[in-house]
């Protein structure tokens, strides 16, 4: 149980013990090495360490591969192929054995070099979505949340589907941001998580995390709130800002003070961020 704990730790996973699929999942991920497979655009997306550590090497360099998350998708092919055609390899984007050779010269030199990624996130330089909100889980915060949103345009609830089928969908759409609850019976107070993992994090997730728990730690009755940084399905799969609620059960005065707070955030996103 401790080496399970340790590794969902490690991976930005909730501290179990219990090796349920998404852990399995990752654990499967875990044992790919850099060189071991061809990497390349496909349905379902490659996703391993092998993955993740070709998208650190790339933005060490300069050549943007989305975000740092292990799995292969067409920011990632783009970065690989521009590394190719700047190394005069044929733009393929396609981890080849001479591609590798070249991302292995080079490599030695910028190894501490800081990520591409983070420097344009911090900047702004990623354009930020406007338009709707998705919101997904289960519990009072999303169904009253919902309820208090009606004046916002397309915001798409889901209730019955799982992290990554909301996740799809939030892609799909192209939505601005992605809120996501789930009620615990264990947890005391309120856990704010934004995606955390490998090399990067959500520095917009982060900061809107943090403000909303700023927000929250000042209000009367409310309990504790935490803000973490995690590698939830919901976090890792979604391609805009993302935050996924944790809480127990709420009393009624805190739940409006909550849900004033949240559609602060809503707000702040697709409104003051536009």
């Amino acid at each position: 149980m401790a080496l399970v704990e340790a590794f969902q730790r490690s991976r930005g996973l909730p501290l179990t013990g219990v090796v349920d699929l998404t852990t399995w999942e990752r654990l499967e991920e875990a044992h790919w090495q850099l060189g071991q497979r061809l990497l390349y655009l496909t349905s379902p997306a490659l996703r391993g360490d092998d993955v993740a550590e070709l998208q650190v090497l790339l933005a060490q360099l300069g050549f943007n591969p989305g975000r740092i998350d292990g799995i292969f998708g067409a920011a990632s092919a783009d970065a690989l192929g521009e590394f190719q055609r700047n190394c005069a390899l044929e733009p393929c984007g396609t981890l080849t054995k001479a591609t590798l050779l070249a991302l292995r010269r080079v490599r030695a030199t910028n190894a501490n070099r800081s990520l591409v990624t983070d420097a344009r996130d911090l900047a702004g330089f990623d354009p930020l979505r406007v338009g709707s909100v998705l919101l997904c889980g289960e519990g009072p915060l999303v169904n009253e949340l919902a309820k208090s949103l009606r004046g916002v345009d397309f915001v798409h609830v889901l209730l019955d589907t799982t992290q990554e089928e909301a996740a799809q969908l939030a892609n799909t759409h192209d939505v601005a941001l992605v809120l996501s609850f789930q009620t615990l019976e264990h947890v005391e107070g309120i856990h704010l998580h934004y995606w955390a993992n490998y090399r990067s994090h959500s520095h917009r997730g982060e900061i809107l995390a943090s403000s909303l728990a700023s927000f929250l730690a000042h209000l009367p009755d409310v309990p504790r709130v935490e803000v973490t940084g995690m590698a939830l399905p919901i976090l890792r799969e979604t391609t805009m800002t993302t935050l996924h609620i944790e809480h127990g059960d709420i009393a009624e005065q805190v739940l409006h003070q909550v849900i004033t707070a949240l559609e602060g955030v809503v707000e702040q996103v697709i409104h003051r961020f536009a």
